[in-house]
């Protein structure tokens, strides 16, 4: 099938702008969304298309269409459009004759203009960002300065079309910052290094107006494009951990298979730019991120026979596909192996730092042990908490632990940094985003898509976990309902049928379940945002310290 090419409207850049931003820098969107909260905000384009602009538990969302009562509604012709992406004049300068319009009151009015303020000062930067939106100019490059206002074709749309006597306007910013950082310039040879960029800070403060060159900078990462990296580099390492000898079929091949199914990379990004946050070199972090990556693969090998999961990332669990020998056999093969590699640091990183990556590591799995075993002991014991705390803690020991807390403290060990007083400080800003984070998961596991989620769909029904979910459920379920909900979640995972999972999640849509996990998540993530800033202001603000902020605010950006 023919992939068809995309409609270049102003409706579609902007939808693709906050799609990519999501994924590459979510930070920037969670700040714009913090003026946004409470405001739809209908946009009209010049090229007939629509957009609505809402902020949601932390993200925004665009819907491709018009909105009905906006409470602000702004619409904009091309030259209104170009100076969205500059932001280089003066606010009383952008305002065209007609060519910009902004309905609403003033204090929404005035909050939608920062968000726009901040997304063109920070998201402009972003190399992604100069590439959609050079590509979306050269659609139509006389409306930007090539040619001259009389060669231009008359506008069309809800703005009056009358073009004004003024010379054109061309993205002086896009530009200028093509040629500061070219396409075709030679890749850094750093993990991380040239995955943030710099973008001019504001322009305009109400008194005087600067050039862009002059200002400080801000710096914000690609998200995206740094895991990516740190993942990469994180399975060369594995590579070369794995042993290259028999017995390759029954064991070391089979080691593979977990880490080649591409997860996020986000213990090793954590790892990596946590290091590099506290002014190591990133490469000295890298074996740390290849051992947690075995520890995590090993616990989910293990996880998957006791949860009786028949899959993971979109393909058969290994007990399923090779039989539980094997699987287990795996699984203590690569905590085996990851324990090698924590003490293989020694000859790189030296004694002190290696016992202390040591120290970590053991803690990292008493806490995973620890929760696997609450959740377990609940399930046996047919047991329900009837607080969300119970959860808190055992989310937090099961996988907040080695999926957040421990990166960090591992990533800042590989620095040099042993004072536990400073590695605590990662503690309650990651507890509270790994909580928030691992919400996220279970309701994906409800509503997500399997193809994205890679699970099981219903997974955690039909093996009877107890989520924020399942906690409220049956905290708010009629007494009526509970005997047959009970009933159901104490069958056995094999005796449990897909009517049986769809039972329960009918059930929470009836309770508002979701609704309010979906909720209490968005509230977790941000007082862990907030304690990250508090928390971790002693370090001072550079590469490693931006990627770290991004991941801080991924689990608000992810779409439920």
């Amino acid at each position: 099938m023919t992939e068809t090419a995309p409609a270049f409207t102003g409706a579609w850049l902007l939808d693709e702008t906050v799609a990519a931003l999501s994924d590459r820098a979510p930070a920037i969107l969670a700040a714009a969304a913090g003026h946004l909260r409470g405001i739809r905000l209908g946009l009209h384009f010049n090229d007939g298309s629509h957009a609505t602009l809402t902020a949601r538990h932390s993200r925004i969302v665009v819907d491709r269409d018009r909105c009905p009562d906006p409470d602000v509604e702004v619409a904009f012709d091309d030259r209104a459009m170009n100076l969205l992406f500059d932001l280089q004049r003066r606010p009383v300068d952008q305002v065209l004759p007609d060519s910009l319009d902004v309905r609403g009151s003033r204090d929404d009015s005035l909050a939608v203009w920062r968000a726009f303020t901040l997304l063109s000062q920070r998201a402009a930067g972003l190399r992604s960002m100069q590439e959609l939106w050079g590509a979306y100019r050269e659609q139509a490059p006389r409306l930007w300065g090539s040619a001259p206002p009389a060669a231009r074709e008359p506008a069309a749309g809800p703005i009056a079309a009358r073009e004004p006597a003024a010379d054109p306007v061309d993205w002086t910013a896009l530009d200028f910052l093509a040629r500061r950082s070219p396409e075709d310039a030679p890749a850094p040879p750093a993990l991380i290094g040239g995955t943030t960029v710099t973008a001019p800070r504001l322009l305009w403060d109400g008194r005087t107006s600067t050039d862009w060159s002059l200002e400080d900078t801000v710096r914000d990462a690609d998200l995206m494009e740094t895991m990516l990296r740190c993942r990469a580099r994180t399975n060369e390492e594995i590579e070369r951990l794995l042993p290259d000898r028999e017995p390759r079929a029954e064991l070391y091949d089979l080691m593979r298979s977990y880490p080649a199914r591409q997860g996020k990379g986000l213990r090793p990004t954590l790892t990596i730019a946590t290091c590099a946050a506290f002014g190591g070199r990133p490469d000295d972090a890298v074996r740390a991120a290849a051992a947690l990556e075995l520890f995590h693969n090993g616990f989910l090998v293990h996880d998957d026979i006791a949860d009786e999961s028949t899959h993971r990332r979109g393909l058969p669990t290994m007990h399923e596909e090779h039989g539980l020998g094997l699987a287990v056999n795996v699984g203590d093969g690569m905590n085996l192996l990851a324990v090698d590699a924590v003490l293989s640091n020694l000859e790189t990183l030296g004694l002190v730092r290696t016992l202390g990556l040591i120290h970590e590591a053991v803690h990292m799995c008493r806490e995973s042990i620890e929760g696997q075993a609450m959740e377990l002991g609940w399930i046996r014991h047919e047991v329900v908490p009837e607080a969300d705390d119970a959860y808190f803690v055992m989310s937090t020991k099961k996988t907040g632990w080695y999926t957040c807390i421990s990166p960090c403290r591992i990533g800042a060990v590989c620095a040099g940094v042993t004072d536990p007083a400073v590695l605590s400080r990662f503690d309650e800003a990651f507890r509270l985003i790994g909580i928030a984070f691992q919400i996220q998961d279970d309701i994906l596991n409800l509503v997500g898509e399997e193809a994205l989620y890679g699970k099981e769909p219903l997974g955690d029904l039909l093996e009877g976990k107890r989520t924020v979910m399942l906690i409220h459920l049956f905290r708010t379920a009629y007494a009526h309902e509970r005997p047959r909900l009970f009933d159901i979640l104490r069958q056995r995972r094999t005796d449990k049928t897909q009517q049986h999972a769809e039972e329960l999640l009918a059930a929470m849509r009836r309770h508002g379940s979701i609704e309010y996990a979906t909720e209490l998540a968005d509230r977790l993530a941000a007082e862990g945002i907030a304690r990250f800033e508090e928390d971790l202001r002693f370090i001072p603000e550079n590469e490693g310290k931006a990627v770290l902020r991004q991941i801080a605010h991924y689990v608000t950006s992810r779409p439920l």
